[in-house]
């Protein structure tokens, strides 16, 4: 197992962004892993709060130069990578200047949530797989954290699913509390569908905000864990009613936590 390949995946990193607790967790983990033997990339957006200059992020041009689409239209893909300091850990990030370059994560300066963040997530979902097939890099375990991830336990179990890259990819989906109740439009569907999926796959996006996010996230993964006990009355619910369905875990942000994941991780990779 100390060769075990694990790919995080999520919406922000520290230091270069914090936001949500996220940034924290997805800081501690990947290191805590790669000290125990395995094998780590991790990809995040690059939001347009993240300081190039002061972060020493620079363009991997091998990497970059591929055209995502979102619904009818498509969106050039830029990679850049910087280094976490003090850490042998490169994060590497998905940017797009119609999408990423906005100083600004979810919501603008007056708290209004941006009307495209649903092509922001497929965009940045999309860009992360064909990122790492260009890496030629195919992890065991993908670790998707909070909704704008929520995609890419299906896409791994439909498009991808033969694909040497993600064939044996196990997939993780740790939830957070961080809902929104923006209703995104009755394209969305369409702007998700990919190759080998059938839009009954779908039922659970129908509703078009976070819950809809959130339960495909939960279809899809092998593994879904909620960040931590006490949540918010969406989230609970949503929790209840998965739990009738596949089985998922809570696992404590406690002393004992990366010894949780890293046990959790062992099982599913088997």
């Amino acid at each position: 197992m100390s060769k075990c390949k694990i790919l995080y995946v999520a919406s922000e990193i520290n230091p270069f962004l914090q936001t949500t607790e996220v940034a924290e967790f997805v800081r501690q983990l990947p290191q805590a892993m790669q000290e125990r033997g395995m094998e780590i990339r991790i990809l995040v957006p690059r939001f347009g709060l993240i300081n190039e200059r002061k972060n020493r992020l620079h363009e991997v041009v091998r990497l970059s130069g591929i055209n995502i689409s979102v619904g009818d239209e498509e969106k050039p893909l830029i990679i850049k990578v910087a280094s976490i300091p003090n850490a042998k850990l490169q994060v590497y990030f998905i940017d797009n200047e119609d999408y990423f370059h906005r100083k600004s994560v979810f919501f603008d300066k007056q708290k209004n949530f941006h009307e495209d963040n649903d092509e922001r997530a497929i965009f940045f979902c999309k860009g992360v797989l064909e990122t790492v097939k260009k890496l030629g890099w195919a992890p065991d375990i993908v670790h998707c954290n909070d909704w704008m991830t929520s995609l890419i336990p299906l896409y791994i179990n439909t498009t991808y699913k033969n694909d040497p890259i993600f064939k044996n990819a196990k997939t993780v989906f740790t939830v957070y509390d961080n809902s929104f109740e923006h209703k995104f439009g009755s394209d969305l569907i369409g702007k998700v569908m990919m190759m080998d999926i059938e839009e009954n796959m779908l039922d659970n996006l129908k509703s078009a905000d976070f819950e809809g996010f959130i339960r495909l996230g939960m279809e899809y993964a092998d593994a879904v864990i909620k960040s931590k006990e006490d949540t918010g009355e969406v989230l609970n619910k949503l929790m209840l009613d998965i739990s009738k369905e596949k089985k998922f875990d809570t696992i404590e942000n406690d002393e004992n936590f990366l010894d949780s994941y890293y046990n959790l991780y062992n099982d599913l990779v088997g």
